[in-house]
């Protein structure tokens, strides 16, 4: 049988039309290749310390970045070393002597994992940060920065967080 114009028309749309697609990955691979590189280049500038809800860094316009050492925090209710904890803050502020035990104990194991030191390290002491809440006594502040110090940690850094530039305040010239 014959088959009218109408028909074969349709019959090429119908064939035309109901093709399956198909995805060209090529493009899409080229983006996620570019933004793979993107994040990898990018992503070592960000440093960030261990966090902490509890805590509430004081403010400053610091403008080195952190490097990784050994953290203490002082929370408002605990001394933590490498995210362990060592002793109350209650504990060590009713005590008297200005070396807190427990610290200079586990500031010395500490030491003991990395027997080699560079040369700044011998001649600055080994570095620690300290992170505290802006609300900690100040005689607690003292008392861990003079253990530190005594565990030959004298290379003292304090976490704060970062404000932005004052550049653009009005009343400040140059």
């Amino acid at each position: 049988m014959k088959k009218s114009m109408r028909a074969k028309r349709m019959t090429r749309h119908h064939r035309r039309m109901h093709k399956t697609s198909k995805l060209n990955l090529v493009s899409l691979m080229d983006i996620f290749t570019i933004l793979v590189f993107f994040l990898m280049v990018n992503s070592s500038d960000v440093q960030v310390l261990q966090s902490n809800k509890s805590i509430k860094l004081p403010e400053s316009h610091a403008q080195k970045a952190p490097r990784e050492t050994l953290v203490v925090m002082l929370t408002e209710s605990d001394l933590v070393v490498q995210g362990r904890k060592l002793i109350d803050v209650a504990q060590v502020l009713r005590e008297d002597d200005e070396i807190i035990a427990a610290l200079d104990k586990e500031l010395k194991y500490q030491a003991s994992r990395r027997t080699t030191l560079s040369k700044a390290e011998i001649q600055n002491g080994r570095a620690v940060t300290i992170m505290g809440d802006e609300k900690i006594p100040y005689r607690l502040l003292k008392k861990v920065m003079a253990t530190c110090a005594q565990a030959d940690y004298r290379n003292i850094s304090l976490a704060v967080s970062r404000m932005p530039p004052e550049d653009n305040k009005p009343g400040l010239e140059g």
